[in-house]
C-alpha cells in the first residue's frame, strides 16, 4: 500500500504541474481512467487512488457513463509575489485573504520587534536573511523569508500574535504546490533581499525611522490574483507581501 500510495502523490503531482503549465481551462476532458493507467502504467488501484487525490485538491471531477471521464474541475489558486507565481491547493481560505492578513500581523510584529528584540533574536533573523541569499529555487527562497518574519514576529514578544504569524505561515508553506519564478526576477530578487536586510538592521540597531522607510520599499511587492477572472489589487488597498 504504501509504495501504491507514494506512486498516486507521483502521478498527481505530474498531472497537477501539467494542468497549472499549461492553465487548462476548467471543463477539459483528461480523458478515462483507461487512459490515465496507459499513459503512466498504473494499475487501477494506483489510478483510483490518483483521482481521490486530485478530487481532494478540488481539482477534476469524474463523470460515470456515456461521454463521461475525468475533466477538470477547477483552476488552483494563484497569486504573484515579487518575483514569484505561486499557486495553491484548495484549503478552503482565499491564498490572498491569508497573504493580507500575514501583512497586516507583519505591519503590526514588525513596529514592536523593532523596540523589543534582543540580540538572540536578531542572530536568527540574520540566518534567515542569509538563507534568502543563498536560495537557488524559490520554494526555498519563500521558505526562508517565512521564516525571517517569524524571527520577527517573535522577536516582539506578544506570544498570541506570534502564534497566529506562526500558523498563517505554515498553512500558507503547507498548501503551496508551485512556485516559478518570473522573467528578470535577479534585479527584484536583489532589491527584495536588500530591502529585508535594511529591516534587520534597523530591528538590530533600535532605529525606528530607519524601520518605518525599510517598510515602505517592503510594500511595494504586490501580492494579486493571477485569475484574469479576479480583479486586480489596487494599490490604494494593495495585499502586499515582500
Amino acid at each position: 500500500m504504501p509504495e501504491n500510495l507514494s506512486r498516486a502523490q507521483q502521478v498527481a503531482s505530474e498531472l497537477e504541474n501539467e494542468l497549472l503549465a499549461a492553465r487548462t481551462p476548467v471543463g477539459t476532458s483528461l480523458g478515462r481512467r483507461t487512459d490515465l493507467m496507459e499513459r503512466f502504467g498504473i494499475s487501477p488501484t494506483v489510478c483510483n487512488e490518483t483521482l481521490r487525490i486530485l478530487r481532494d485538491r478540488g481539482l477534476v471531477t469524474v463523470r460515470p457513463g456515456p461521454g463521461g471521464g475525468i475533466f477538470v474541475a477547477s483552476v488552483p489558486p494563484q497569486v504573484r509575489l515579487g518575483a514569484l507565481d505561486l499557486w495553491f491547493s484548495g484549503t478552503g481560505t482565499d491564498p490572498l485573504d491569508l497573504f493580507e492578513a500575514r501583512t497586516h500581523l507583519e505591519d503590526t510584529l514588525t513596529s514592536v520587534a523593532v523596540d523589543r528584540a534582543g540580540p538572540r533574536d536578531v542572530r536568527d533573523m540574520e540566518w534567515a536573511l542569509e538563507e534568502m541569499r543563498a536560495a537557488n529555487e524559490p520554494r526555498a527562497y519563500l521558505d526562508a523569508n517565512l521564516r525571517l518574519h517569524l524571527a520577527i514576529a517573535r522577536a516582539a514578544r506578544v506570544p498570541v500574535l506570534a502564534g497566529m504569524y506562526e500558523a498563517l505561515a505554515a498553512i500558507i508553506s503547507g498548501s503551496l504546490t508551485r512556485a516559478e519564478l518570473l522573467p528578470g526576477h535577479e534585479e527584484m530578487y536583489e532589491h527584495n533581499v536588500a530591502v529585508h536586510a535594511e529591516i534587520v538592521a534597523a530591528i538590530r540597531d533600535g532605529n525606528r525611522e530607519a524601520l518605518e522607510k525599510a517598510m515602505v520599499l517592503h510594500r511595494q511587492d504586490l501580492v494579486r490574483a493571477t485569475d484574469p477572472s479576479r480583479s486586480p489589487v489596487q494599490n490604494d488597498d494593495a495585499v502586499v507581501l515582500s
